[in-house]
């Protein structure tokens, strides 16, 4: 009976998986298709923009223009806010210039501002002359901010009003201002000279009475950030607010525009992506399509400084060559003690960062930091030390053909030097990224490969250090 219910559960979930909708090759049939031009655009009107923006790397270019002649505007600019900035420059390089401008006025500015960076120079200035004017002045304000600056990620796409207006007029401007922008489950409050007041929430303004006053329903209390902040700097304030839009203002109060929850998850994840590359020893997250040349010139320097370093690791086991000589055996475990030390000393590494992102931290919490990772450390070496001494002088009793004197000696060793090169590692991992913010370098990008070759040389020297000292100093073991 049982086995006849999992055939059962099997089979419906395999009927799940091929009922699943192939939108990819509906879109690609229709557009293939010889439908006319009108019943072409109802049929691709049922498919959400992301789905036929990633039909778009797949249609030929013929293709491609004939689905720019059959879409209406609105739908292409949808379209055009999912796809890669770099495909859509090269999409918008197949339109007439008109064409291509009137979708990019109908596109969010920051995302026209992304694609626009992407063309040539001498078809963006075209483009930007053929553009809308308040589009082209949104697209100004935005391309204004560096990329690390938190305006750069804003939209001007927001509902904007002003603080003496009744409920009603309130209501009549937000549905004025619906027609052109989406955003509006948020109204911003502005005073005379648009200095930002604060927030009206939508629900509160639909079932507001009109005789009610509109500043009691005025958020003053609501959150903001600056445009010239930093992404790093702002990116816990967005965090801790459930927001879907927060305003950004400039150096006098001025709303310029927000940062859209989408905004929002999109700055998380490119940093994210970034820290990531970081972490590997690269100064940015590199691109498929990145020339070669500066992909190397992104990994060469630090790969030849961990060369350095590599060389240093091996003339400091060449010092305990006469230790291997004497006892080989402890060859065996030496890649387990380096592995340890590396693991250990990149989740102190990867701690320390996540602190180090709150610019509040005092010189006590960085020293509490550093002792809490010293007792994890210590504690974790402690559990792992004990358990290589027993599994270890077991393999080496039962495979080895050793004594067992001989192998619970070299196992006691062996998990002595797990533990003092764990708790090393720990220390490592957590003030070297200190020592880097504090002389204003990055962190990220300088700790990571540079730990793992210290650990390697801590796990060396501790290893080989205690072997000669223990096994053969102490002991007298040999071979």
């Amino acid at each position: 009976m049982e086995n006849k219910v999992l055939e059962t559960s099997t089979s419906q979930e395999e009927e799940k998986i091929v009922l699943k909708p192939d939108y990819k090759s509906e879109i690609l049939k229709i557009i293939r298709s010889n439908a006319s031009p009108k019943v072409m655009c109802d049929q691709l009107d049922d498919y959400h923009e992301n789905d036929i923006a990633d039909v778009l790397p797949a249609l030929s270019s013929a293709e491609r223009k004939k689905l720019y002649r059959i879409l209406d505007l609105d739908m292409l600019s949808g379209i055009f806010e999912y796809t890669d900035e770099q495909d859509a420059g090269r999409y918008l390089d197949e339109m007439d210039l008109k064409k291509a401008a009137a979708v990019l006025s109908r596109m969010e500015a920051d995302a026209a501002v992304e694609i626009l960076r992407e063309l040539e120079k001498n078809k963006r200035a075209l483009l930007i002359e053929l553009l809308d004017v308040k589009v082209r002045k949104d697209i100004a304000l935005i391309a204004s901010f560096d990329d690390d600056e938190i305006g750069s990620k804003m939209t001007t796409n927001c509902i904007i009003i002003q603080k003496d207006l009744s409920v009603k007029q309130a209501m009549s401007e937000l549905i004025r201002q619906a027609s052109r922008n989406d955003n509006i489950s948020t109204l911003f409050v502005v005073e005379e000279n648009e200095t930002f007041y604060g927030a009206i929430g939508l629900k509160e303004l639909i079932i507001a009475r009109q005789t009610d006053d509109l500043n009691d329903l005025i958020m003053t209390s609501y959150p903001y950030v600056y445009g010239q902040e930093s992404i790093d700097d702002c990116i816990e304030k967005l965090k801790d607010y459930s927001e879907n839009s927060i305003p950004v203002l400039d150096n006098n109060n001025h709303l310029l525009g927000v940062i859209t929850s989408q905004n929002i998850i999109q700055v998380v994840d490119d940093e994210m992506g970034e820290d990531y590359a970081r972490l590997a020893g690269l100064t940015a997250e590199e691109d498929l399509k990145e020339p070669l040349k500066e992909s190397m010139k992104k990994r060469l320097p630090w790969l030849l400084v961990l060369l350095g370093l590599g060389m240093l690791v091996s003339s400091v086991v060449g010092v305990f060559e006469k230790v291997v000589s004497q006892l080989t055996l402890i060859m065996c475990f030496q890649s387990l003690i380096l592995d340890m030390a590396g693991n250990v000393g990149t989740q102190s590494l990867a701690v320390t960062i996540r602190v180090l992102m709150d610019e509040s931290l005092t010189a006590r919490q960085k020293l509490s930091l550093v002792g809490k990772e010293m007792k994890v450390g210590a504690s974790n070496g402690i559990i792992l030390g004990l358990l290589s001494f027993c599994f270890i002088g077991v393999y080496i009793c039962l495979f080895k053909g050793k004594g067992p004197a001989f192998a619970f000696a070299v196992s006691a060793c062996i998990g002595c030097s797990l533990l003092l090169a764990m708790i090393i590692s720990s220390i490592v991992g957590t003030c070297i990224p200190i020592f880097f913010k504090k002389i204003n370098i990055d962190p990220a990008v300088a700790s990571g490969p540079l730990i793992t070759t210290v650990n390697d040389l801590v796990a060396v020297v501790s290893y080989y250090g205690l072997s000669w000292f223990f096994l053969i100093q102490v002991m007298g073991l040999a071979g």
